[in-house]
């Protein structure tokens, strides 16, 4: 029986590690490193238990609702789902449909190819420039859509809105993606274009700054018939993807506005504190708009630093793949963990000169 010639074989994705020891400075992830807004908490304990029994609303109406009247939108045009990965995988089944290969960037969320794979749908990778930056012109010609995540990762670079809309503007007949989940940390939604253009799907997620990785909330905002297609989709795989906890946990986070940008200053803040001292110690890095930063070294390589780091009880992410086989990305964590990882560069290349 050679029953493996039917099987749909694809090479995973691979997430950063989750170490089993707690005592660690885990900053490979991009996970926020404070608590989720405090309304969150006392939605969790007042949640029933009872509630578990039944099936959750598969229209997740209240999170829906929360979440157009904080970005001023119709609620028709908010879908949400487990994480934006789970919104993402649903919209390249939906909308990347095509013989005609999609676009997306040669380094970035390394999740994009798998999904192609995946789903058999035919893609490109566009080759970023030198400090990492989309050649808009590549995106100019004949494909069958395209996904940019903006700020980009693990690069943290920020394309401007006007290059966004300008491959929107000459890509009328496809969709078009702007994965936003860093935007928060520095950088200018487009948002506001989907009220032009009715191909385009902006998808955030609460993982980074709303501190709930865990519970796996993603979102994406776009026009009507654009949502309405990728309802369809997610209804014809499973009505009821979003459990009962996330929603009303979800509606929680979005509420407590002053909580968040708190939060997300902080980590700005310490962004950039960071970086100053990384490059004291002759990093160099891009301007990083995420809660990250992608340092590469002239005379360290990332290989010896990431695993010099990680016996030491610190988690940083390395990948062995062409363009960026000598860079680090830095998760940024409180100042006391990013205070113990710069202490301890300055003690490893101390020894190592």
């Amino acid at each position: 029986m050679n029953w493996e010639k039917n099987v749909r074989t694809v090479v995973p994705y691979v997430p950063g590690e989750q170490p089993k020891d707690q005592n660690v400075i885990k900053l490979n992830t991009n996970e926020c490193p404070y608590p989720p807004a405090p309304g969150v908490a006392a939605a969790a304990k007042e949640f029933h238990a009872d509630c578990l029994r039944l099936y959750p609303d598969a229209d997740s109406t209240l999170l829906t609702e929360s979440l157009a009247t904080y970005y001023q939108v119709n609620k028709e045009q908010v879908f949400v789902g487990v994480g934006s990965d789970d919104v993402l995988a649903l919209a390249f089944l939906t909308f990347f449909h095509s013989k005609t290969p999609i676009f997306f960037p040669d380094v970035t969320y390394s999740f994009y190819d798998v999904w192609a794979d995946l789903f058999r749908i035919p893609y490109e990778v566009k080759k970023l420039d030198n400090q990492y930056k989309i050649v808009v012109d590549d995106y100019l010609t004949e494909n069958g859509g395209i996904i940019i995540a903006n700020p980009n990762a693990p690069t943290g670079v920020l394309e401007t809105v006007e290059n966004i809309e300008k491959i929107v503007k000459e890509n009328p007949d496809v969709v078009i993606i702007i994965d936003e989940a860093y935007v928060d940390f520095g950088g200018t939604s487009c948002l506001p274009l989907v009220e032009k253009y009715e191909n385009l799907l902006i998808v955030q997620t609460f993982s980074k700054s709303r501190a709930m990785a865990g519970m796996r909330i993603g979102f994406a905002i776009g026009s009507k018939k654009i949502i309405k297609y990728l309802q369809d989709t997610k209804f014809s795989f499973n009505s009821y993807t979003m459990n009962a906890t996330s929603l009303a946990i979800g509606v929680e986070a979005v509420k407590d506005e002053t909580y968040f940008h708190e939060i997300v200053n902080k980590i700005i803040s310490t962004r950039e504190r960071t970086k100053r001292e990384l490059a004291k110690l002759g990093f160099e890095f891009t301007d990083s708009m995420g809660n990250f930063i992608f340092a590469t070294h002239s005379k360290f390589h990332a290989k010896d630093l990431f695993e010099a780091c990680k016996i030491n009880h610190i988690y940083v992410r390395y990948w062995n793949k062409p363009r960026i086989d000598n860079r680090l990305r830095i998760s940024i964590g409180t100042d006391e963990e990013m205070n113990a990882l710069i202490g301890f560069l300055k003690k490893y290349m101390m020894l190592e000169k």
